[in-house]
């Protein structure tokens, strides 16, 4: 599946057109889930999402800036928007929406292979994009991660097995580092994986568990392993009260 979505969004590229360039105010996601992580245990990336290519439609009425709103006043740390539109239904509109509507770094997903995707994130205003090992080789995730936080963006590299993590870290330390817990070719979840990887993210690397993570007990068993910061999507956007689920999800962190 990740090869046929890395081959459309080379076709979406050659034809991308920049958006209009937006004077957001810019906040470190970073320092954000840290100070998240003092103060609750866990720093929470919550996630705006419509839908996916393993479940189809998850909130097929969500309201990117309303959902935003929720997470922020159920303590949030950051939101992470996905903008891609063939897989799951977003677009640099809802990253728009969200930015105007909170006060909160906003983190955006898609599937970043070229440069000209870090001007098109800078111009629509995020904080900080998404980098995924298993997308590109290490030297070339490098290279765009030099290119991202040289346009003021910070980088969540995200790796799905320790073998990706060493190849990334053979490259370059990255500040973000993201435990996947989806396996890319079944979709299934396991928070084995953040188990598994833990032992092997740098101490200097701020460590967040991704996916799969529906439970307080799922959130106390991913911060034993190590986990500072968490990234919550289909189970926030699929609840009829996501700020009350959040609210039982932080009171897991260890």
């Amino acid at each position: 599946m990740l090869n046929e979505i890395i081959a459309t969004k080379q076709k979406e590229i050659e034809t991308l057109t920049m958006p209009p360039e937006q004077s957001f105010h810019r906040r470190s996601l970073k320092q954000h889930l840290q100070h998240g992580a003092v103060h609750s245990g866990v720093g929470v990336i919550a996630e705006v999402k419509k839908a996916s290519p393993s479940k189809g439609v998850l909130n097929a009425g969500l309201d990117p800036a309303k959902q935003a709103g929720l997470y922020e006043k159920s303590g949030a740390d950051a939101v992470s928007v996905l903008t891609d539109s063939s897989y799951f239904q977003g677009s640099h509109y809802d990253l728009i929406a969200v930015k105007e509507a909170i006060q909160l770094p906003v983190l955006r997903k898609d599937f970043i292979i070229e440069k000209k995707q870090i001007e098109e994130s800078v111009r629509m205003g995020a904080d900080a994009i998404l980098l995924i090992a298993a997308a590109l080789p290490s030297k070339a995730l490098k290279i765009l991660h030099e290119e991202a936080e040289a346009s003021g963006l910070e980088c969540l590299v995200e790796v799905h097995n320790d073998t990706e993590l060493t190849d990334v870290l053979n490259e370059f330390t990255p500040a973000l580092i993201g435990v996947n817990n989806r396996n890319l070719k079944t979709f299934e979840t396991s928070l084995n994986v953040t188990d598994q990887v833990a032992a092997f993210v740098p101490e200097e690397s701020f460590f967040i568990s991704e996916s799969g993570i529906r439970t307080a007990e799922d959130v106390t068993r991913i911060t034993k392993a190590g986990a500072k910061g968490m990234l919550i999507g289909e189970t926030l956007v699929t609840s009829e009260q996501p700020q009350e689920t959040l609210t039982k999800l932080k009171e897991g962190a260890v």
